[in-house]
């Protein structure tokens, strides 16, 4: 039997997976503004053991790994470079992968970058802005509310 600590609960427990032979797993990736540090990779290597774990148990494992390639730090290192953002980035992606391969961290099978996403994350702000669950500041930054979250 597998059991995980579950920081939610701040147990032990055991690990049942929603499909008897296949395990879906999430982890966040990088901002890719910069070329990876050492708190990066202790991340992106806990994950690989994870998944490693698993497949050695005889799970199926498909692995999701976001990419963030906007936000503030990616922002403005394409305007201080005078880059299109895209192009800023795909630097830095393009040594995020190398690097995986150097460090033999299993490449995950889902890379999605946030610009790619950008449609879905405003129609998802506005259901969170129209059911109350969100709010705009002044300079149009939109906040999930916690206090419509009892459980935060």
């Amino acid at each position: 039997m597998i059991s995980l600590y579950n920081t939610l609960t701040g147990k032990k427990q055991p690990f049942h997976p929603l499909d008897t032979k296949n395990v879906g797993m999430y982890n966040c990736g990088p901002t890719i503004y910069d070329f990876a540090h050492i708190g990066n990779w202790r991340s992106f290597l806990f994950a690989d053991l994870v998944r490693r774990f698993f497949e050695l148990e005889g799970f199926t494992v498909k692995q999701v790994m976001n990419i963030t390639d906007v936000d503030d730090k990616t922002i403005a290192g394409a305007q201080k470079m005078k880059k299109p953002l895209h192009e800023f980035t795909d630097v830095y992606y393009r040594e995020f992968l190398n690097d995986l391969g150097a460090l033999r961290i299993k490449r995950p099978h889902v890379l999605p970058r946030a610009t790619d996403h950008i449609g879905e994350m405003i129609t998802l702000i506005e259901r969170l802005l129209e059911r109350g669950l969100a709010y705009k500041e002044k300079d149009g930054s939109g906040y999930f509310d916690i206090s419509a979250f009892p459980q935060y």
